[in-house]
């Protein structure tokens, strides 16, 4: 591993899934810019709705996730009804009803059962119209997955299913904090395409302690041989100041930075060898996926997800912690359940922070989420597509410039590139036309 590479690793940005990031949101925005936003809305518009549950039986000792640790029913009743009350709330806000993408995160959002799922998403055809989505996805603990709840997600229209497996070696489980045997993962597999949500996503993780490029490797050796449709590559960020759970792992037993970018590039050949196509920033995909299309076609989009083909008009959050978009800017929802509660019982949206977009901040969103999925951009030719002179983001050459010199990007005119070796440190590229930047206080994980 060459010193440059080693050097670049261990900065810090942004995982550039927003921009602005969420560091500078502000709690100026609440529920009346949420009501003006909505009401703004066009009837023909198309939403891509979001749902966060935040719970889980356990807490795994490497989550990042908003999440808590529940063991009692009584709670996922009360935060059901909610919802429910969530999404008639924004029913009556907006005329637009055309609903084309739906996505449920946590936490763990298998954990609402059955029933509760089943209210809840027939609440949901009550309010809006799902006759148009495309893509209906959750993310699953296959460890508490069973037949009863495979067949309630594919009757109620959910295709593709995101499985958290991490790595597969029992030592490296033991260190995380999330004991989870492959037979485990593969059963899973087996109900859910059993059930025909064929759409299978799993998510593994580098970086993780007493992992060595050995077990990443080995780890994707045996997620390819389930044949998922994609695979999402996270370098586990270590960040113990924000999220206190990770104080449970011993930071010695973590690999450096040298042994992280190896175990990103075992995994990639692995997986490439396999017939995945390296999609972005850390996804890969069989190349007749939609996201593989995408992103050949330069239409692959970012968002609080990671990467997607949702090219909805709106993003609307539902359930405690959850962040949407609109036209005019981002809307983030409580982050304590009982404030989130309390807000949608009597009858306000949950909004306690966002950012009103600034015209120029639509254009900084634009080259970067270019350069996030496509690895280059003109930002000259960006500037004038939102009505700036071409030179508007010059101010970013001086990052783009040392940039080049360790081989991370290439440059002609305005038209930046990022190299094959320069592909894993792209949120640094990010980063040169990130205008908040140098102001933030807030830190964030290695670029790596």
């Amino acid at each position: 591993m060459d010193p440059a590479s080693l050097v670049l690793a261990e900065r810090s940005a942004p995982r550039y899934t927003s921009y602005p990031t969420a560091p500078h949101f502000s709690n100026s925005i609440g529920d009346a810019e949420m009501r003006a936003w909505l009401a703004r809305l066009d009837p023909g518009a198309s939403l891509s709705l979001y749902f966060h549950v935040p719970f889980c039986t356990a807490i795994c000792a490497y989550c990042g996730c908003h999440t808590k640790a529940l063991r009692q029913d009584a709670p996922l009743d009360l935060y059901a009804q909610t919802l429910n009350s969530e999404i008639a709330l924004a029913a009556r806000a907006t005329r637009a009803r055309r609903v084309t993408s739906i996505h449920w995160g946590g936490g763990t959002p298998g954990i609402l059962g059955s029933s509760r799922f089943a209210a809840i998403v027939s609440v949901l055809r009550e309010n809006f119209e799902l006759a148009a989505v495309i893509e209906h996805a959750i993310e699953l603990d296959p460890r508490s997955l069973d037949a009863d709840l495979v067949e309630t997600l594919a009757a109620a229209g959910v295709t593709r299913a995101s499985i958290g497996v991490q790595d597969f070696n029992a030592h490296v489980q033991q260190a995380s904090g999330r004991i989870q045997p492959y037979e485990t993962v593969a059963r899973a597999v087996s109900l859910l395409r059993g059930a025909g949500i064929a759409a299978i996503n799993l998510d593994l993780m580098y970086g993780l302690p007493k992992q060595s490029v050995e077990d990443a490797a080995h780890t994707a050796s045996l997620a390819a041989s389930l044949k998922p449709q994609r695979l999402a590559v996270f370098g586990y960020a270590h960040v113990p100041w924000f999220k206190s759970n990770q104080k449970l792992i011993d930071a010695a037993a973590l690999p450096g930075v040298g042994k992280r970018l190896a175990q990103a590039a075992a995994v990639r050949d692995i997986l490439e060898a396999q017939g995945y196509e390296a999609i972005g920033l850390d996804h890969f995909a069989r190349p007749d996926d939609p996201l593989a299309i995408a992103a050949r076609d330069k239409r692959m989009r970012r968002n609080f997800q990671g990467y997607t083909t949702d090219v909805a008009d709106a993003l609307l959050p539902f359930g405690v912690s959850s962040i949407g978009r609109l036209a005019q800017g981002y809307v983030g929802n409580a982050t304590d359940l009982a404030g989130w509660r309390r807000a949608i019982e009597a009858g306000r949206f949950a909004t306690t922070r966002g950012v009103a977009f600034t015209r120029e901040d639509v254009a900084r969103a634009d080259l970067i989420e270019r350069l996030m999925c496509d690895f280059e951009v003109d930002y000259g030719a960006a500037a004038m597509r939102h009505g700036y002179a071409p030179d508007a983001f010059d101010a970013a050459q001086a990052s783009l410039d040392a940039l080049a010199k360790d081989g991370v990007v290439t440059m002609q005119g305005r038209r930046v590139v990022v190299t094959q070796r320069g592909q894993p440190f792209v949120r640094l590229v990010a980063a040169a036309f990130d205008a908040y930047l140098q102001t933030s206080q807030a830190r964030h994980s290695s670029a790596v």
